[in-house]
């Protein structure tokens, strides 16, 4: 009877034990963020259409909930870059949420927002150049530039007030340049406003996603933690200027947020169907109290 009873006790501890493993981390949000295009002379857009079709193949093994534009798709914003560029990002099977940059500038932001509800016809509808989209683990903001790739006060107190409203949630804080000094490659480029330390620091936030400075991937250092921050900079999907225009690869990259917390990156070269493994990075979302 002892026997019995030990048996049946080994028995259920076994059941409570592998009851109480953890879960698998999976996924529970994955993105994919495209970069500068704005090509010149020729309005013509060969790499963003790669990109566009490869995101489109991508999604069907391992779903992408939506696409991010971090600025600067049409050059001097003129009226043929945003017509050219229309019925490529209209390819796209999921929402695309794009922000201004400073090419855009050269024009209005009426125009803007205009081809950003065309590029999506319907899937979405964009109201502001700067939104927010919230989702139970994190919480993405997406910020235009005011002007040039800069913001003024009203701009700065938008990008707080957002942050305090998702104060419980880490932050992904989608912007057209980062920060001046944050790339040494050029460190006078990029968001100069002083209060936009006051951003910097606020607890929630846990990356900057920026484009602007078209670095060549494979030739610096594109993915970094500052302090508390990570960064992490969206390559051009057209051209190459940093550290020289001698050699250009068109990359996109995929965040793919896991249940524990972790974010990966993967970087993807056009026709390319792995990511490249040199280019990999993450780093864990930080715990908001």
């Amino acid at each position: 009877m002892r026997a019995i009873l030990l048996c049946l006790f080994f028995a259920f501890a076994g059941i409570a034990s592998a009851g109480s493993q953890p879960e698998t981390p999976h996924t529970v949000l994955r993105f994919a963020v495209l970069g500068d295009a704005e090509p010149k002379p020729e309005p013509q857009f060969p790499n963003l259409a790669a990109a566009v079709a490869d995101i489109n193949k991508l999604t069907q093994q391992q779903k992408i909930d939506f696409v991010a534009g971090i600025g600067d798709i049409a050059h001097k914003g003129t009226l043929i870059q945003y017509e050219n560029a229309t019925p490529v990002l209209q390819q796209l099977t999921m929402p695309f949420y794009p922000i201004m940059g400073n090419e855009e500038h050269g024009s209005t932001t009426e125009r803007f927002m205009q081809f950003a509800n065309k590029w999506n016809q319907g899937k979405v509808r964009l109201d502001s150049p700067s939104y927010m989209l919230e989702f139970h683990d994190v919480a993405l903001i997406f910020a235009s530039p005011d002007h040039g790739r800069d913001f003024n006060d009203s701009g700065i107190a938008w990008i707080l007030q957002q942050m305090k409203q998702v104060q419980t949630k880490p932050v992904l804080l989608l912007v057209h340049g980062a920060q001046t000094g944050v790339y040494p490659e050029n460190s006078e480029k990029g968001i100069s406003h002083p209060d936009f330390a006051r951003v910097i620091g606020q607890p929630n936030l846990a990356a900057v996603i920026s484009g602007d400075l078209h670095m060549d991937m494979d030739r610096v250092v594109h993915s970094k933690q500052l302090g508390a921050v990570h960064y992490l900079h969206i390559p051009a999907l057209e051209r190459t200027k940093i550290p020289d225009e001698t050699r250009h690869t068109a990359m996109f990259r995929v965040f793919s947020l896991q249940s524990d917390g972790l974010m990966l990156v993967d970087t993807y070269q056009t026709g390319v169907p792995q990511p490249l493994a040199r280019h990999a990075y993450q780093f864990s979302l930080p715990a908001i109290r």
